[in-house]
């Protein structure tokens, strides 16, 4: 079990059992890492999901405490180890049905012929024909002009923001659209950084405009332009995250963030793991040229972190355009999986508010509730919660990792938990 898991169970326990009174204020986060011999970013993770689960409550510029829609310490709730949920619609996993694995599998193998390549390490960067590839593709999918040099590539979005923030010499403030990127502010606050939740108080701007919230709402195009002419006024650096972009199925496309810039103080951040699978950790970061430049002078400082098979396996699949039928596939694919599990729960939940994300991937329940959230995790349910007020509660459904046959259970258990 991750650490994270382990003081989130600790500090919920202690809760639970009336050891932590309502309202007493929590450690800060950097006390709380040294009491409990962890990384801030344990911490920020741990206390971000008790909060998501009502168990406490941020006050602005004062710290953590102990909600009063905390549970009560009873016989029934003294279990609080978390198990793996039966019905995962939290952490937006993929479903085997989406992914044709059979042709990934060739073109790994096909990888694996370049014996002379597999004899090295690879290229700190990234290698250099996959580079030139992403090059041409993100031109063409998102007309973000970049060569290769300024693209470095890495395992994961989070290994890649390592890199960004390891280039910052001032560390100032960042700020984050709102308190779900929970691992991004974590990284940031163990670099020294101050993070906040209002862009027009930061140095850097972390935004994504494809998938804003956990509720997957879209950046307006309007809104993107006052950004980066808030950008270009200030020197604001823009870190613009271009997760999801691809499934922007019920709205008009809009340009990204970098293309309105013109590459000016933005860095452009994208992945493939919504596309292809979770476990396929090949992300990439396109560098300003200031920072670019930086980057190579500094490059032996750094290891590549993403596979040379997969990235030769990735290359050659974009090569060959399968990444764009992939596109096609998952996007008619997953739209059509969250219309399905909307219109399940307007059957079942007659009085409440059923809704569909403006990216069509999420879908929103707001329904009358006043029980413990943790409740749905008891019922083997993960799900986002938001809005709870102890009379009223909003849940939202990632419905990418749980298969179409399981919905009905799912909903069942669902109804269970909630009347």
């Amino acid at each position: 079990m991750s650490k994270y898991n382990d003081l989130y169970n600790h500090i919920k326990k202690q809760i639970n059992d009336g050891q932590i009174k309502t309202g007493a204020k929590l450690p800060s986060i950097r006390k709380a890492a040294a009491l409990f011999s962890v990384s801030r970013t344990t911490v920020q993770n741990a206390y971000f999901a008790l909060e998501a689960d009502g168990y406490i409550i941020s006050e602005p510029q004062s710290g953590y405490y102990v909600s009063y829609h905390a549970a009560r310490p009873t016989a029934e709730n003294a279990e609080t180890e978390i198990r793996t949920p039966e019905f995962d619609f939290k952490s937006g996993g993929a479903d085997n049905e989406s992914f044709e694995f059979d042709v990934w599998r060739k073109y790994m193998k096909n990888a694996l012929r370049h014996s002379e390549r597999m004899l090295s390490y690879g290229e700190p960067q990234g290698e250099e024909d996959l580079r030139t590839v992403l090059a041409d593709y993100i031109r063409e999918k998102r007309n973000v002009a970049a060569s290769p040099g300024r693209i470095v590539i890495g395992a994961g979005v989070q290994s890649l923001l390592g890199i960004f923030c390891s280039l910052i010499e001032n560390r100032g403030t960042v700020s984050f659209p709102d308190k779900s990127f929970i691992q991004g502010a974590g990284l940031f606050s163990d670099y020294g950084f101050d993070v906040r939740y209002r862009y027009k108080d930061a140095e850097i701007i972390y935004v994504s405009p494809s998938h804003m919230n956990a509720r997957g709402d879209i950046m307006p195009n309007k809104r993107r332009i006052e950004l980066v002419n808030y950008s270009a006024q200030t020197g604001s650096l823009v870190i613009e995250d271009d997760y999801e972009s691809d499934f922007q199925y019920n709205s008009v496309p809009v340009p990204s963030l970098y293309a309105l810039a013109g590459g000016e103080n933005v860095v452009y951040l994208g992945s493939f793991s919504k596309l292809l699978l979770p476990s396929i950790r090949i992300s990439f970061m396109v560098l300003t040229d200031e920072l670019a430049e930086k980057y190579k002078k500094n490059i032996r400082r750094y290891n590549q972190t993403a596979g040379k098979t997969e990235q030769i396996a990735l290359c050659q699949y974009i090569r060959d355009g399968r990444l764009k039928a992939q596109i096609r596939k998952t996007r008619r694919f997953y739209t059509s999986k969250a219309k399905a599990f909307a219109l399940l729960l307007s059957d079942e939940f007659k009085n409440a508010d059923v809704e569909i994300s403006e990216n069509a991937l999420q879908v929103i329940l707001s329904l009358p509730f006043s029980k413990d959230p943790g409740i749905f995790q008891k019922a083997g349910i993960a799900v986002s919660v938001e809005n709870f007020d102890g009379k009223n509660i909003t849940l939202i459904f990632n419905t990418g990792a749980v298969g179409q046959k399981n919905f009905s259970s799912a909903i069942k258990a669902l109804k269970s938990a909630i009347y």
